[in-house]
């Protein structure tokens, strides 16, 4: 039987805040599904993971992320498919957010307030495990 899993890529995008220092996690809005997730999209044939998950922050969010640590893999349903994502933690550098047809606004928040506006529960493990890769770097 052929493997007909949904691959997918992304990052928990952070930056350290222009104003305090402080960190700040940064969510998209999806119009579609009007829900607040992390940055992320399905893979190209024969893209590279990690190029992949570079490839969707800018795409969704206008910025140039420099990729980090490997976060853990989210697998759940999608219309009876498994979906499989890969997510990374990725700094934030230069960048512009402009709101396109896929995300329509984009919130840089605390990681307190980026757990309670993610709409999807696993999605805020991520942030749990991008703070544990940040303290022990």
């Amino acid at each position: 039987m052929a493997d007909d899993t949904i691959h997918a890529a992304g990052c928990v995008l952070w930056r350290r805040s222009p104003v305090g220092g402080e960190l700040e996690i940064c969510l998209v809005h999806r119009p579609k599904y009007d829900d607040w997730s992390h940055p992320k999209g399905k893979l190209k044939r024969g893209e590279d993971p990690l190029a992949g998950a570079i490839r969707e922050v800018a795409e969704e969010t206008g910025y140039v992320a420099v990729p980090g640590a490997a976060l853990p893999t989210l697998r759940y349903l999608v219309g009876g498919r498994l979906k499989e994502v890969r997510y990374w933690a990725a700094e934030a550098t230069d960048g512009v957010f402009r709101p396109n047809r896929e995300v329509d606004r984009i919130m840089w928040l605390s990681p307190t307030n980026a757990r309670r506006c993610l709409t999807h529960p696993p999605d805020r493990t991520l942030v749990n495990a991008l703070l544990s890769t940040l303290h022990t770097a």
